[in-house]
């Protein structure tokens, strides 16, 4: 009886062992954070122990788009350097660490159709160190673009540029994704106004705003191209950033029925002038004309624009005080032999004919970017093609010309 009861008591003490045991187990699980024993990895993995790595991106791959930047990466630890080196040239890529030094990334673009070597070392806080090295090639475009700006900066006078001067991209190669190309460009005004693209031919964008620019508006106007795809194998060449002054109003308003032109200077007007337009057989176009380019002798050449010598209505000769309004043969200008018809009746074969003195102060006070509104001549509307005849799209269709829809 002895020897059973001793037995049972022991039974007893393990059962009570083990339900204390489970007891405890049951009262701590909350509290055990890591969800383990001490020294025991998590699942999520403990950055303490981790090994120190580097990422590279893109590291590895051909015909990739130069404008896309490459970024190196260390995790669990700093990055001690990175290379990124054009193989042929043996030329380094410019870029910048991060504060942390974690991450390093290029700060100027690649070039196209180029291999690049990228070696990156990294290293941890107890001094263990790694390295990861990567190759990529870029692409090699068929054509490029360049983002050819009219006016040209360079040959804007220091006044800068008439209320009237619309901004335009000549691309040189045809463009096939417009829109992607348009999102890419912008023009900043100063004062603010509304304004937008409109797309002349697959090689020409210009953009104008609402209504004429106003006085003294200060534009910046870029073309971040590079490595835009352009459709049909052409990329952007190069990205571009000019800026542009926008001088006081200069508008002049030439009557065919009067046959007179008033100045207007800042909504004041200043002069009136005897004038001599297009006759009946050539008139001059209708609506807003831009000054484009001037000279203070140029010879006119109806060749120019298709008629040329032997052909009934050529004619050539060398003119003063000369400004030219559209791409066609019109130019506000100097002429002694239609004096006589200057106030009375149009003579011209288009042109804006005036007298030597009244020419010279057109010359002299008016340029670049300045308008000559044009009525009562008789002839068709300016087309939006000949540059410039922005200003005869009403801005509903102006709008409509933009590739974003």
């Amino acid at each position: 009886m002895f020897a059973k009861k001793t037995l049972l008591s022991g039974r007893g003490a393990i059962v009570g062992l083990l339900l204390a045991a489970l007891t405890l187990s049951a009262c701590s699980s909350g509290d055990d954070k890591g969800g383990g024993s001490p020294g025991a990895s998590n699942n999520g993995g403990d950055s303490a122990d981790s090994p120190v790595s580097i990422t590279i991106d893109p590291a590895n791959g051909s015909d990739l788009n130069p404008a896309k930047p490459i970024t190196v990466k260390a995790a669990n630890g700093t990055l001690a350097d990175v290379t990124v080196s054009n193989a042929a040239k043996n030329k380094p890529v410019k870029g910048d660490f991060s504060a942390d030094r974690t991450s390093w990334t290029t700060s100027e673009p690649l070039g196209y159709g180029s291999t690049y070597q990228i070696v990156a070392h990294a290293k941890d806080g107890k001094g263990k160190t790694a390295e990861q090295q990567g190759k990529i090639s870029t692409l090699s475009p068929r054509q490029q673009a360049n983002p050819n700006l009219i006016p040209a900066p360079g040959a804007v006078a220091q006044g800068g540029v008439g209320v009237g001067q619309p901004i335009v991209f000549s691309f040189g190669q045809p463009v096939k994704n417009k829109a992607e190309v348009e999102k890419h460009l912008s023009v900043e005004s100063t004062p603010k106004q509304d304004g937008g693209w409109y797309w002349i031919d697959d090689k020409n964008v210009h953009y104008r705003p609402k209504e004429y620019w106003k006085p003294n508006t200060q534009l910046k106007v870029s073309a971040k191209i590079y490595g835009v795809d352009f459709g049909n194998g052409v990329y952007g060449a190069t990205d571009r950033t000019e800026s542009y002054k926008v001088h006081d109003s200069w508008v002049a308003k030439a009557d065919g029925g009067t046959e007179q032109m008033q100045i207007f200077h800042n909504g004041q007007m200043v002069k009136s002038m005897d004038i001599s337009m297009g006759k009946d057989a050539t008139p001059t176009h209708l609506g807003p004309h831009v000054i484009s380019d001037k000279h203070e002798n140029y010879t006119m050449d109806s060749c120019t624009y298709g008629v040329c010598q032997g052909q009934p209505g050529y004619y050539k000769s060398n003119e003063k005080w000369s400004q030219r309004i559209s791409n066609d043969g019109e130019f506000v200008h100097e002429n002694p032999n239609s004096v006589g018809q200057q106030g009375s009746s149009n003579v011209s074969h288009g042109c804006i004919n005036l007298n030597d003195e009244n020419a010279k102060w057109f010359y002299q006070n008016l340029g670049l970017g300045d308008v000559v509104e044009v009525t009562n001549s008789g002839g068709p509307q300016l087309p939006v093609w000949d540059l410039y005849g922005d200003w005869s799209v009403p801005w509903d269709k102006w709008q409509a010309g933009s590739a974003i829809k």
